[in-house]
């Protein structure tokens, strides 16, 4: 299926390119130039969505990227000056079938970067908790210092797959969920965590999936539970869908970082301009307005088009320090 959609992709790509070439071709004519010789020229650039696909899935998919990010906040206790954050997100571990050592060299860069806590979150699969079943041990060696965080994003809810029942669905979720703390992970439905230095301590929160965008994903999230006796000094929130920012965060809660995935900056990225930036308005990177921050990872795997082009997939590192 995922072949399929990528071929028809490819095929659109190339019509979008045949249309381009045969109006400039057209023009020239108009201006007296030879129609052959603009089609013969235009006729090479038929090959770069083949090239680029073949590129973006072979190579640049499999170049994990380490993205460095500082944080400044007054709010920060001074035990916390300089803590490590990595986050990873939309590990969609099917992408990863056939590509387990890819995802231990992943791992093994993650627990390089000696992090003090480690975030996921959300979209761990595209489909269902099987995903798991040749990843599941590459993916319990994670290590921090304060431990991994995950929380659900919507391929999470195994909304994907076509199931006999609804009880059915229900039982695979329970069974990702199962899993995700077999490996130890903290996994947060619509929960907080505090983490304490000496007298100082900073909450953890998870919400489940909410999404509040140009787009219908089903929300199962509440942050006005989730945030409940979070009385950390500084207060980092774990949200799927970087829509919720503007939604429910930003200006109207006391959250001073949201780390966030989802967008997959639509694995394509030409030269800084990805079409993500038609659906979101925060779709990759650091947002800060009004001494709050959302940072949008890029994610890990990939859904559907199995290639990434001008994104590569990334592992933040994110340093809190005190301002």
């Amino acid at each position: 299926m995922e072949l399929g959609f990528n071929i028809i992709a490819l095929l659109f790509a190339t019509g979008v390119i045949l249309v381009i070439i045969l109006i400039v071709a057209a023009l020239a004519m108009l201006c007296g130039a030879s129609f052959k010789l603009y089609l013969a020229r235009g006729a090479w650039f038929l090959l770069f969505p083949w090239v680029a696909w073949l590129y973006g899935s072979f190579i640049e998919r499999n170049c994990f990227r380490v993205k460095r990010v500082t944080i400044q906040s007054e709010k920060l206790p001074a035990s916390f000056d300089g803590y490590r954050i990595v986050q990873i997100s939309d590990v969609h571990l099917g992408s990863f079938d056939g590509r387990e050592r890819a995802l231990q060299r992943a791992v093994d860069k993650i627990n390089a970067l000696q992090p003090d806590l480690i975030a996921v979150t959300g979209d761990l699969v595209s489909m269902g908790h099987w995903e798991l079943d040749s990843k599941q041990e590459i993916l319990a060696s994670l290590k921090a210092n304060d431990g991994v965080y995950s929380i659900m994003g919507n391929h999470d809810y195994s909304e994907y797959h076509r199931w006999e029942s609804q009880q059915d669905r229900n039982e695979a979720l329970e069974q990702l969920q199962r899993r995700e703390r077999e490996m130890g992970w903290n996994l947060l439905l619509n929960q907080n965590k505090t983490i304490a230095r000496n007298a100082d301590s900073i909450s953890i929160i998870g919400v489940e999936n909410i999404s509040a965008g140009r787009h219908s994903f089903r929300t199962y999230g509440n942050l006005q539970e989730a945030i409940q006796n979070a009385n950390g000094a500084y207060k980092v929130l774990l949200s799927h869908d970087p829509s919720h920012w503007r939604a429910e965060v930003l200006e109207k809660s006391d959250i001073d970082l949201m780390l966030a995935g989802h967008t997959h900056s639509m694995q394509v990225s030409l030269l800084g301009w990805s079409p993500s930036s038609l659906i979101y308005d925060e779709y990759r990177g650091l947002y800060s307005e009004n001494n709050q921050h959302l940072y949008v990872n890029v994610g890990l795997g990939e859904t559907a088009f199995m290639a990434r082009i001008g994104v590569m997939p990334e592992i933040t590192l994110i340093e809190l320090k005190c301002k």
